[in-house]
C-alpha cells in the first residue's frame, strides 16, 4: 500500500476485533442491495465470496499494521477466481465490482466509528479512506485480469470448437448426430441452408479465425491445405452476398452453391473446383468468384461431376413449371434451335411439324428464356444442359 506516511500502530488493533461482524453485515449487505446477488450466497462462488470479504478485510489491516500481504496466501488468486466465475456464469463485472464498492463503504464508515472511539485524529482518519479505496481498487483489477483471463480462454475454446465443426461440414461421411453435437458445443445455430466458402491462404488473407469473424456470427471456418475454408449462414439472405464480398476482399475466393447442412461437402468441393479454376486462369479473376454463375466451365474442366445435373437445373428452370406434355414439346424445339439457331426450314424438318409450329412454339421459348436464345454464350450452357439432361 502507497502512503505518504504509516499509520500508528494502534489503529490496527483497533480495527481488528470489529472484522468478524464487519464481514457478515457485508455479506448481509452485499445480498440486500446488489440485485444479481439477492439469492443465498451458497456453493463455490458463495464461499468464494465469503471468503474474499474475509480475506480482503484481515489483509487490509495487515497492511495498516505493515505486515503486508504474505507470498503464498493466495488472496490475489481468490479475487481472480470470483472475476473467472462471473465470466463462466456469463455475467458481466458490474454485479462484482458494485460489491466491492459496497463492501468499501461499509469498512471505512465501521472504521471511522472505531478509530474515532479509540482516540485517532481525523486526518488519521481521511487517510484511512483514502487506503481503503485505494485497496479496493487493486482488489477489483485482480478480479478484471481474472475475468479477461477467462474471456480469453472460452473464446480459444469456441474458436476451436468451431475449427472443428468446420472441419466436420467438409467430410461427405459426416452423420447428422455428428453434425448435431459438433453444433452445439459450438454455439451454432443450425440454419437452413449453408455454402462453403474457400480463399486462398496467402500473405494477404486473413486466417481463418479472422475469416469467420469478418462472416459474421454464424460462420464458421477452419484451416485446409493451403485454403482458409468457411460455411456461411443463410447466404442468399439480405445483404450477406456483399458482406462475404467485404470479406475476402483483395483475396482469390470462390463461393459455393447454398445447400443443406447435410449438403456441406458438396459445397465446398465446388468452390474448392472454381477456385482452383480461377488460380488456373481458366476463370476471370473477379471480386468474388460464385461457382454457379461457371457451371459450365466447371463441367467441360471436369472439375466438378455433378455440376452437368446443376447446369441443367439451373438454366432449363424456365421449363420446369409447365405441363409434362409441353414441357418435352418445347424442350425438343429448344435443342433444334440451338443446334440450328435461325433455321426455322431446318427444325420443322428434324421436328417433322409445320414451320408455322416452330415458329409458335419459339414465340413460347422466348417468353420464357428471353435474350438467352439470342446469345452466344448462353445458347452454348442450353446446348450443354440439354445434352446433360439426355
Amino acid at each position: 500500500m502507497a502512503a505518504a506516511e504509516p499509520f500508528p500502530p494502534t489503529l490496527a488493533a483497533a480495527l481488528r476485533p470489529t472484522l468478524p461482524q464487519l464481514a457478515a453485515e457485508t455479506i448481509a449487505a452485499i445480498g440486500a442491495e446488489v440485485p444479481d446477488y439477492a439469492r443465498p450466497l451458497e456453493g463455490p462462488f458463495g464461499r468464494a465470496l465469503r471468503l474474499g470479504v474475509e480475506r480482503a478485510l484481515s489483509r487490509f489491516v495487515d497492511e495498516l499494521e505493515g505486515a503486508g500481504a504474505t507470498a503464498g496466501d493466495g488472496a490475489s488468486e481468490i479475487y481472480s477466481a470470483l472475476g473467472r466465475a462471473e465470466q463462466r456464469a456469463g455475467r458481466t463485472l458490474d454485479a462484482l465490482l458494485s460489491a466491492y464498492r459496497l463492501g468499501a463503504r461499509l469498512a471505512w464508515e465501521r472504521f471511522v466509528e472505531t478509530g474515532e472511539a479509540a482516540g485517532h485524529e481525523p486526518a488519521t482518519l481521511y487517510r484511512l479512506a483514502s487506503a481503503i479505496f485505494s485497496y479496493i481498487d487493486a482488489i477489483s483489477a485482480e478480479s478484471v485480469e481474472g475475468y479477461s483471463q477467462e474471456q480469453a480462454r472460452a473464446a480459444g475454446e469456441r474458436q476451436q470448437r468451431r475449427r472443428v465443426l468446420a472441419l466436420l461440414l467438409a467430410r461427405d461421411d459426416a452423420t447428422a448426430a455428428e453434425l448435431a453435437e459438433a453444433a452445439g458445443l459450438a454455439g451454432w445455430r443450425r440454419p437452413a441452408r449453408v455454402a462453403a466458402l474457400v480463399a486462398r491462404d496467402d500473405e494477404h488473407a486473413s486466417d481463418a479465425d479472422r475469416l469467420a469473424a469478418r462472416l459474421g456470427p454464424d460462420a464458421v471456418a477452419a484451416p485446409a491445405a493451403g485454403l482458409v475454408m468457411a460455411f456461411v449462414a443463410d447466404p442468399d439472405g439480405p445483404g450477406r452476398r456483399a458482406q462475404i464480398e467485404a470479406a475476402v476482399e483483395g483475396i482469390p475466393a470462390a463461393l459455393g452453391p447454398a445447400v443443406t447442412v447435410e449438403r456441406s461437402a458438396a459445397s465446398l468441393r465446388r468452390a474448392r473446383a472454381a477456385l482452383a479454376l480461377r488460380l488456373d486462369r481458366r476463370l476471370p479473376a473477379e471480386r468474388l468468384t460464385v461457382a454457379d454463375d461457371h457451371l459450365a466451365e466447371l463441367l467441360l474442366h471436369g472439375a466438378d461431376p455433378h455440376a452437368a445435373a446443376d447446369l441443367a437445373a439451373r438454366v432449363l428452370a424456365p421449363l420446369g413449371e409447365l405441363a409434362p406434355g409441353a414441357r418435352e414439346r418445347l424442350r425438343t424445339t429448344l435443342r433444334a434451335w440451338v443446334d440450328q439457331p435461325g433455321q426455322v426450314q431446318r427444325i420443322a424438318a428434324t421436328l417433322h411439324v409445320h414451320p408455322q409450329t416452330v415458329r409458335y412454339r419459339l414465340a413460347q421459348l422466348r417468353e420464357l428464356f428471353g435474350d438467352a436464345l439470342e446469345d452466344p454464350q448462353a445458347r452454348f450452357e442450353l446446348a450443354l444442359a440439354l445434352r446433360a439432361e439426355g
